[in-house]
Parts: structure tokens; sequence; C-alpha cells
């Protein structure tokens, strides 16, 4: 008479183990992919090594950190049933606001958590995240699953990570080295980015109604491909703008719009001046606001209408450094100027000014 095989306590009250590990193996070969040099073992040590030496060599090295999420642009990947994006998302929150600092990524470590552990989307999202690394040129170092059944459903997760990487002290920018008769060069972004979507998911499918699957005219795709296009990652492409020409400060563009991030690499008693007509934010931006009935000063304030990144540099050397970026796939435009504010005791501060043509 054969041994009836019964389930674990702990897979009884829904944490599944086995799926565990098998997600485990799945991702395996896309972690290994975004090893650098300095990584010292592989998956599945209870904590990720990174070879220091290199750091040491530095004169004056400066680690620097970052801690982001995707936020609820995660509802419309498991809506879609598409994860293998999402990935592109948490990176490009992560080691594009470390690279504003001057610093170059050299890890990151994710965080899952989901009410059920399918492995072949967890698989994905961390494909997805480790494709990422390999255009930012880190490493994935390390990371957890975790399963949290009756606390998330099982077809939900939710996505955080955290980065490190380094600067020499000299060469970490900032506002301190912003001057009068500087420019801004704005990097469009890819779209929405990872930014506004609790707004944008109010508007679009909520009140409007409107599915996933609609075709926009405007749009030219569905609204379900046009928001769960990809976050720009710019980490590679900023360090080789900050190598080549005398970058004084970037904004990475977030949570806040244009204005709100730009103005906190602003020093005090100078204003950056933004002109609206130096650019046409894409579709989408546009069709927020106006199904939405959205006031401009509110849409500028939550999402960033076109524009991911911002550099601060010497006017004389804003074409090389768009040349430069076109190099590299990247759109880029001179957007602004740097002007003194009358009061050197006033704080810095960002002005739009015109309007988009």
């Amino acid at each position: 008479m054969s041994e009836r095989t019964e389930p674990s306590a702990y897979a009884q009250a829904g944490v599944d183990i086995e799926a565990g590990d098998k997600a485990v193996q799945l991702m395996k070969q896309w972690v290994k992919r975004t090893e650098r040099s300095e990584v010292i073992g592989g998956i599945g040590g209870f904590a990720g090594l990174f070879d220091a030496s290199k750091i040491a060599r530095l004169h004056h090295p400066v680690l620097a950190t970052s801690t982001d999420g995707v936020g609820t642009k995660v509802a419309i990947a498991q809506a879609m049933d598409i994860h293998d994006t999402i990935g592109f998302d948490l990176m490009g929150m992560l080691v594009d606001d470390l690279v504003v600092t001057g610093a170059e990524p050299l890890w990151v470590t994710d965080y899952i958590a989901c009410g059920k552990v399918v492995p072949e989307r967890i698989a994905a999202i961390v494909k997805g995240i480790a494709d990422a690394c390999v255009v930012a040129g880190c490493a994935l170092l390390g990371g957890e699953v975790a399963e949290h059944p009756g606390l998330l459903g099982p077809d939900e997760y939710d996505v955080a990570g955290a980065t490190t990487g380094v600067v020499e002290h000299d060469a970490m920018l900032g506002p301190d080295r912003v001057r009068t008769g500087d420019v801004a060069v704005a990097m469009a972004s890819s779209g929405l980015h990872s930014n506004g979507y609790s707004l944008v998911r109010q508007v679009l499918l909520t009140d409007a109604g409107w599915a996933l699957d609609r075709e926009v005219p405007e749009l030219g795709r569905t609204l379900g491909a046009e928001l769960l296009e990809p976050t720009k990652v710019y980490a590679l492409d900023c360090l080789a703008l900050i190598e080549a020409y005398e970058v004084h400060a970037m904004s990475h563009i977030t949570g806040g719009g244009l204005a709100n991030n730009l103005t906190r690499v602003v020093p005090d008693g100078v204003t950056v001046r933004v002109d609206r007509a130096s650019w046409q934010p894409a579709a989408i931006f546009r069709l927020v606001q106006e199904v939405g009935g959205i006031s401009r000063p509110d849409i500028e304030a939550t999402l960033n209408q076109g524009v991911g990144m911002v550099a601060l540099l010497p006017a004389d050397q804003a074409d090389g450094a768009i040349e430069l970026l076109g190099r590299r796939g990247i759109r880029s435009w001179v957007c602004g100027e740097v002007a003194g504010a009358g009061d050197p005791r006033a704080p810095g501060a960002v002005e739009l000014v015109g309007s988009h043509s």
C-alpha cells in the first residue's frame, strides 16, 4: 500500500517552497548575465559579495545609495499579464536617481512580494531587472522573493529594490557647481516612466472607463501598450556625458514633475528658466490632461511631460553634449538657462515659461 503524501503545513498555509525553488532556478540564467568582474560567488548565498578593491583605489571614494519601487504601474503589468518590462521601471527609478550624483552604479538588490509564487512570472520580472542591469552596467547582486498569502492576491505583487554606486569625492555633482549662464539640456523620456500612475489609472481607466486593449489613434497603439512602455534607463548615457563634458548637476525627472525635481539641484540665488516652446510633450500627456480636465500646473506637478533627465552645464558645451547623446540614441535639446535670481539669499527656483508648440 503506497504512503499518501500530505502537503506540508507551510504549503497548506499558502507558502509554496517548491515553487520558490523553481523560480530561483529559472532566474539564474538572467542574473548570470549581469555579473561584473567584482562579483564573488553566485546566486543562492546568504549575501551578495562584491570585491571592493577597485573602489579602494579611488583617491576619496564616496558611496551612493538609492532605494525605490515601481508604484502602481505594477497594476498595469498584472492586468495585461506582461511581467518582463517592469524591471526596467524599477531600474530606471534606482540607478537614474543614483547617477545624478555622478556615481557609477555598481550593484542592485531587488525585493519582490507576491500573493503566490508563480515561477514563470517571478522569472519574467527578474529577467526584466537583469536586462536593465546590463543596460545600466551594474550587477544584480541579490534579492528576495517573499510570498504573502492572505496579504496579497494570487496574481498581485509589488517590486522594490536598492542600488549602490561610487563616485570620486571631487567629481560629485550638485547645486554647488551650478553657475549663472549654464544651460539646461533635457533628455526625452520614453513616456510616463513610473510616476503618476495613480492619476493616469483614475482618469483613463476608472473615470473614462477605457479598456487596456482599446486602440487609441493618438497613441498609435493600445492604451495598455502605452501605459506599459518601459522607463528609459539613462545611467551609462549620463556617465558618458559626465566623462566628456563639464556637467555641473543633473536632475532625474520623476514624481513631482520637471520643476519640482530640477529645483533640487538649483542653488540659492539662482533661477532656471525652462521654455516650454522648446519641446512638445508626447500624446499620452496631452491625452491624460484633456480627458481628465486637469490644469496645466497640476499636470506639470505630476507627470514628466516628456523630459526624463536634465543636465546643467556650460552653454558652450551644449551642442557637443546633444551630439554625444544623439549618438547614444537619446534625443536631447536645450530647454532652458540658468540666471541670477536677484536676491542671493532667495531659494533656488525653476520657472516654466512660454507654451508648448
